[in-house]
C-alpha cells in the first residue's frame, strides 16, 4: 500500500480538529462541553483537610492586618478567624483588601513592629516634607484696621436690616 500524505494530513486535522465526538465512528456527537465546577470541590477539599487538623473558630476577631515588605498591608474586615495550634495553622477567610499603609495609620499604630519602622520614618519623611513646602496653611498678615470699619458702619442708621421690634 502506497504512502499518501494528503490522506494523513486529512487524517490529523479531522483528529486534533475534534468533530467533537465521545466515542468512535458511530457514536452520537456531544451537545455541549460540561462545565467543570473546580471552585467547590477545591472547597469541600479544604474543609475536609482543615477538619483532619482539627481547625477550630476563633471568636470575635474584628480585623486582621498582613503586612508586606512593599509597604502595602492586607487589610480583612470582620474575617473568620480559625486556628490550630497543635498544627501552627491560622486560616483568614473572608473580603480582602490590599491597601497602603498610610490609608490605615492612625488606627493601626497599635499593631506595627519594629519591621515596620523603617516605613514609619519614609512616611514620615514625606509628610515632612509636604508641610515644608506648603505656606498656604499659614494665617494672613493684617491689612487693614478691623475695628476702625466696624465702629465707622456702627455710626450709620442706614443699615439694610429691617427693625423687627416696634417701641
Amino acid at each position: 500500500m502506497p504512502f499518501n500524505p494528503d490522506k494523513l494530513k486529512k487524517f490529523l486535522n479531522a483528529k486534533k480538529g475534534g468533530s467533537g465526538r465521545t466515542g468512535g465512528k458511530g457514536s452520537v456527537r456531544r451537545k455541549r462541553k460540561p462545565a467543570r465546577k473546580n471552585a467547590t470541590h477545591d472547597e469541600k477539599r479544604l474543609k475536609n483537610a482543615l477538619a483532619k487538623m482539627n481547625v477550630r473558630d476563633i471568636p470575635a476577631i474584628e480585623e486582621v492586618n498582613l503586612f508586606k515588605d512593599d509597604g502595602h498591608v492586607i487589610h480583612f474586615a470582620s474575617p473568620k478567624v480559625q486556628a490550630s495550634i497543635a498544627a501552627n495553622t491560622y486560616v483568614v477567610s473572608g473580603n480582602a483588601e490590599t491597601k497602603r499603609l498610610q490609608e490605615l495609620l492612625p488606627d493601626i499604630i497599635s499593631q506595627l513592629g519594629p519591621d515596620n519602622l523603617e516605613d514609619l520614618k519614609k512616611i514620615y519623611a514625606t509628610y515632612e516634607k509636604g508641610a515644608g513646602d506648603d505656606d498656604d496653611d499659614d494665617v494672613p498678615e493684617l491689612v487693614d484696621n478691623f475695628e476702625d470699619v466696624s465702629n465707622a458702619a456702627g455710626d450709620d442708621d442706614d443699615d439694610d436690616i429691617p427693625d423687627l421690634v416696634e417701641n
